[in-house]
C-alpha cells in the first residue's frame, strides 16, 4: 500500500485504490512497522481536538492479528482519551466501563522518532502506573491521528486516535 503526500491511499498491493478514499484504521492495520514509520515521518504535528478520541491499538501491525487484538482492546481495555478543553491534558479511558483513568499532560515537542514536531503526551510527572511511558502522535489524514508509544525510551506500539467528527 502506497500514500500519496495527502494521505489519500494510491494502492494496496497490486490492485489500485481511488485517490479519493482518506487513509482509515484500517489501513493503519494493514501497515507494517516501517510503513507506519514513513507516514509518521512525512505527517504534520496537528492539534488533537478537545473531548473524547476513539482509539485503536495497533498491535501485531501488518498481520491478521492486528484488527482482531484492536476489537479486544477496545471492547475489554482502551477505548481512546479524552482530552480536557484546554487541551493541555488528558485521561485515558480505560476498562468496558471507559473509565477515565490515567491522567497525561499535553504539548507540543520535538518527537524521538526524528526529532521533528509532534503531539507529546507525557505520563512522567501525572501518573504513577505510566510514568515510564511517552505518546507522540501526528495528524495522518482529516480527523485522524497516528500515535507511537514510547515504554522506558523503547518503541512499544503504535494506536490510532479518531476525532468524532470524521
Amino acid at each position: 500500500m502506497e500514500i500519496a503526500p495527502d494521505h489519500q491511499v494510491l494502492r494496496r498491493g497490486p490492485q489500485w485504490v481511488s485517490r479519493t478514499r482518506t487513509l482509515d484504521e484500517h489501513d493503519l492495520e494493514r501497515l507494517t512497522n516501517n510503513e507506519l514509520d514513513d507516514i509518521f515521518r512525512a505527517s504534520p504535528a496537528g492539534e488533537l481536538p478537545a473531548g473524547v478520541v476513539r482509539g485503536t491499538a495497533l498491535v501485531f501491525n501488518g498481520t491478521p492479528a492486528c484488527r482482531i487484538i484492536a476489537k479486544l482492546a477496545y471492547w475489554f481495555a482502551w477505548q481512546g482519551k479524552r482530552l480536557d478543553p484546554d487541551r493541555r491534558g488528558l485521561v485515558n479511558r480505560i476498562t468496558p466501563l471507559r473509565l477515565p483513568l490515567i491522567r497525561a499532560t499535553v504539548s507540543h515537542g520535538h518527537s524521538w522518532v526524528d526529532d521533528e514536531e509532534c503531539t507529546v503526551i507525557d505520563y512522567s510527572k501525572t501518573s504513577l502506573v505510566a510514568r515510564m511511558v511517552r505518546d507522540e502522535t501526528r495528524l495522518v489524514a482529516p480527523g485522524l491521528h497516528l500515535g507511537v508509544v514510547w515504554l522506558w525510551r523503547r518503541r512499544a506500539a503504535w494506536f490510532a486516535l479518531r476525532a468524532p467528527r470524521y
